[in-house]
């Protein structure tokens, strides 16, 4: 998924990322806490008590907060780093999405199936277009997603995108514009930028 320029939450904030050391929207990051015991902890909503820690949504510099243990120095106090925690914040994330787009299909705002989605492309109905990052390539490329930024998503499997819509498998999907649409947007972006940008395909 393309990511798109910088801009601020609702409330315009940014925070401090301990890897990049630089200034970022809170939409674009991770927020962790450091538990009563001194474990790092996720915070994928933002809604956990304690002091925040912030990293950018990003597998280079969570693998370099991690590594160096930059938590520690953040939170001028001890901070075990547990093992897999990389791998966690990519899980969280992922349910996380799923979720989102799960409330949006039941909402109206997200379907499946080529035919779908290809008369909600034509009709210009369609916020962005949504393919599974294992699907076939050349049935992905039937599909041309909306002009503009932040209109493609393919960091979610076939079977990940399946659990939003209630079915085995899904490749094909798009986000109606209005209801939850753009935060789903913004919670996709950062899964991409923890599992690494996928580009659109070109359309045939």
């Amino acid at each position: 998924m393309t990511r798109g320029g910088r801009h601020s939450d609702a409330e315009g904030s940014e925070r401090r990322c301990i890897a990049r050391m630089e200034s970022l929207p809170k939409d674009q990051m991770i927020r962790f806490v450091v538990s009563p015991d001194n474990i790092v902890t996720p915070d994928i909503a933002g809604r956990l008590p304690g002091r925040g820690i912030w990293v950018a949504a990003e597998k280079k510099a969570l693998k370099k907060a991690i590594a160096r243990n930059l938590f520690a120095r953040a939170a001028k106090a001890p901070a075990k780093v547990p093992e897999g925690l990389l791998e966690l914040v990519e899980s969280l994330l992922v349910s996380h999405l799923i979720s989102l787009i799960s409330l949006a299909r039941k909402g109206g705002s997200a379907i499946a199936g080529f035919d779908k989605v290809k008369s909600s492309l034509v009709s210009e109905q369609a916020l962005a277009l949504i393919q599974a990052s294992d699907g076939s390539e050349g049935q992905k490329r039937k599909l041309r997603p909306p002009e503009g930024k932040n209109t493609y998503i393919s960091c979610l499997k076939g079977d990940e995108l399946g659990l939003a819509f209630g079915r085995e498998h899904v490749i094909h999907a798009a986000l109606l514009r209005g209801g939850l649409s753009k935060r789903v947007l913004l919670e996709a972006n950062r899964l991409a930028g923890v599992r690494g940008k996928v580009a659109a395909p070109e359309a045939n």
